[in-house]
Formats: C-alpha cells, sequence, structure tokens
C-alpha cells in the first residue's frame, strides 16, 4: 500500500473520530444537580455484568434483560488473566471477545463503563493489569 494511501486513510478516520466526538457530550449541571447528555439531562442507572463469567451465547439475551429491566448502562470489569493466560499469550476470543462484547452493548443501546483494574474483585488474585 502507498504511503499516501496510508496517510490518507489516516486522516479520514481521524476526522471522522473527532467529527463523533464533538457531537457527543456528558457534563454534570451544578446548578440543576444532573448528568447532562448531549445537552439533556441523564440519569444514569446502571448494573455490573461480567462478560468473562457467562458464556458468549447469553451475553445478548442478558444484556437485553438488563435493558428491560430499566437500566441504561453496564459495568464490566476486564479480568486480564482471561486475557493473558500466560505472558506474551493473548486471548480474545469466545468467551473472551471483549470486542464483540463491546459492539454488542452498543447494539442493545446500553452504555458501558468499562473497568481494567489494576483490582477487579476479591476472590481473585493477579488477575488484572
Amino acid at each position: 500500500m502507498k504511503a499516501s494511501t496510508v496517510i490518507f486513510c489516516a486522516i479520514f478516520l481521524l476526522s471522522v473520530t473527532l467529527h463523533l466526538a464533538q457531537s457527543r457530550s456528558l457534563t454534570i449541571d451544578y446548578e440543576r444537580d444532573c448528568f447532562l447528555k448531549d445537552g439533556k439531562e441523564f440519569r444514569y442507572i446502571s448494573g455490573g455484568f461480567h462478560y468473562f463469567r457467562v458464556p458468549r451465547y447469553y451475553w445478548k439475551d442478558r444484556l437485553l434483560k438488563i435493558k428491560a429491566a430499566g437500566l441504561n448502562a453496564v459495568q464490566s470489569y476486564v479480568a486480564w488473566n482471561i486475557h493473558e493466560p500466560t505472558p506474551g499469550h493473548y486471548n480474545f476470543v469466545g468467551d473472551a471477545d471483549l470486542l464483540s462484547f463491546i459492539e454488542l452493548v452498543n447494539e442493545t443501546g446500553l452504555l458501558l463503563v468499562l473497568r481494567p483494574g489494576p483490582y477487579i474483585c476479591s476472590e481473585w488474585d493477579f488477575v488484572s493489569i
């Protein structure tokens, strides 16, 4: 691939990313004591869902149930010991497919609070970054 093509693609992707970032916002309105998401009042209602503890086959079902329960966001840890079982060997497939999980959360209309560490829970040692 020519260098000019790579540069063009990089500039195009950067401009699209900047446009999307400018059209969305999340701020705090201290006078009305609320969050503002894209300029509108927003109430954050979240629950925890650990994708690595649930078989991938059930992810969509569980996310839809979370949404049906009235939540608008999910929080999930990133268990690094699942993604790097031994130093230098990475696993992002099957039940450990983090990108697919993130995309599925987006498809269901939920927001995601990703919690990569460094410490994720009391029952596991050395599991995060």
